[in-house]
C-alpha cells in the first residue's frame, strides 16, 4: 500500500492501477472487515468483479483467528480478477481484536478516495449497488446512502406492519434520530426481506430508484469520506468495551444529524443470513455514548 498502516499488510500480487487512472485515488474505497468468513467473504469479493461502476479499490482488515484469509485460494481468486479488472485490492492483517468500532476506524484510516463504501463479509450485490449508490450520495450531496440487505429465506414471510416507508420528496436534510425517539422504528422495514416486498410492490428498479428516511442501514452503507471524518468516524471506540454492537448505527445518527443521510430503494444487496459473529451485544453504542 502507499501509506503505513498498523497492521500486517498481505497483497497477493502488485496491485495494478486501473487504467487511465494513473496513481490517482478511486473514486470509491470499499472497506470489509471479515472474522472466520472466508467462504462469505469469497462470495462477496467475487460480487465485486461485475460492478458496472470500475473506479474503486478494496481494502479487507482480516481479524480472523488461527489462518489468515489472505492465504485461501477461495480468496486468491476473486481478489486476482479483481486486479485483473484494474481495481487494487488489498488484505491487511489486523489483530488483535478491539471490537467493530475500532475494527472500521482501521479501515477507515486507509481511505484515500472521496467516498468509502462499507459492506459486511456476508453479501451478494447486484452489479449496479455501488453506481446507484454513488448516484445518490453525489445528488443530495449528505453524508451517507445505505442499501438495506435482504434475506431471501423470508421471501414468503410478508410482513405488511413492519413495511411503513417515508419517501424524501425534496432535498434530503439532517434529522436527528436518537433511540426510542422519532423515527426510531424506521429500522423495522430493513428486517427479513421487508424491503424487497416493497420494492417489488412499487416497481422500483434500478432505473427508478428513490430515496426513503432512515434510522440507519447496516451492512451497506456508503460515506462521504470527509463528512465521517468530520463527525469523528468510530473514534469512538476507545470509550467502548471491545465487546460491543450498534457501531455502526452511532456512526449514522451522527453524521445524519448534521449532513443528512437516506436509504435508496431497491435494494441491491443480499444477505447470506450467517451466523453472526457479534455475538456480545449487551453494550450498544448508541445507547451508551452520546450522540
Amino acid at each position: 500500500m502507499n501509506r503505513n498502516v498498523k497492521g500486517r499488510l498481505r497483497v497477493l500480487a502488485p496491485p495494478e492501477p486501473q487504467p487511465g487512472r494513473g496513481s490517482r485515488p478511486a473514486t470509491v474505497d470499499i472497506l470489509i472487515p471479515t472474522y472466520n468468513r472466508p467462504a462469505g467473504l469469497a462470495v462477496t469479493l467475487t460480487s465485486l468483479c461485475g460492478q458496472t461502476f470500475k473506479d474503486f479499490r478494496v481494502v479487507v482488515s482480516d481479524q480472523s483467528e488461527g489462518f489468515d484469509v489472505a492465504d485461501l485460494g477461495e480468496i486468491k481468486a476473486p481478489v486476482r480478477v479483481l486486479q485483473a479488472h484494474g481495481h487494487e485490492a488489498h488484505i491487511v492483517k489486523h489483530l488483535p481484536r478491539r471490537g467493530m468500532a475500532e475494527q472500521r476506524q482501521f479501515l477507515l484510516d486507509q481511505v484515500s478516495a472521496p467516498y468509502a463504501l462499507f459492506i459486511d463479509d456476508d453479501l451478494i450485490l447486484e452489479p449496479w449497488l455501488i453506481q446507484n449508490m454513488l448516484a445518490a450520495l453525489r445528488e443530495e450531496k449528505i453524508g451517507f446512502v445505505g442499501s438495506a440487505v435482504i434475506g431471501l429465506s423470508f421471501i414468503n414471510d410478508v410482513r405488511p406492519h413492519q413495511q411503513a416507508i417515508e419517501f424524501w420528496e425534496g432535498p434530503v436534510q439532517p434529522e436527528t434520530i436518537v433511540p426510542n425517539g422519532h423515527g426510531w422504528d424506521r429500522w423495522m422495514l430493513h428486517n427479513a426481506a421487508n424491503i424487497y416486498h416493497v420494492q417489488e410492490r412499487l416497481g422500483l428498479g434500478p432505473l427508478n430508484q428513490r430515496k426513503y428516511k432512515v434510522a440507519w442501514v447496516g451492512a451497506c452503507a456508503m460515506y462521504d469520506t470527509a463528512k465521517l471524518r468530520d463527525v469523528g468516524g468510530y473514534g469512538f471506540w476507545r470509550e467502548l468495551p471491545p465487546e460491543h454492537a450498534g457501531e455502526d448505527v452511532l456512526a449514522q445518527m451522527r453524521v445524519m444529524a448534521k449532513y443528512g443521510g437516506c436509504g435508496v430503494i431497491p435494494s441491491g444487496a443480499y444477505h447470506m443470513e450467517l451466523p453472526t459473529t457479534v455475538v456480545e451485544r449487551k453494550v450498544d453504542a448508541p445507547k451508551v455514548l452520546a450522540l
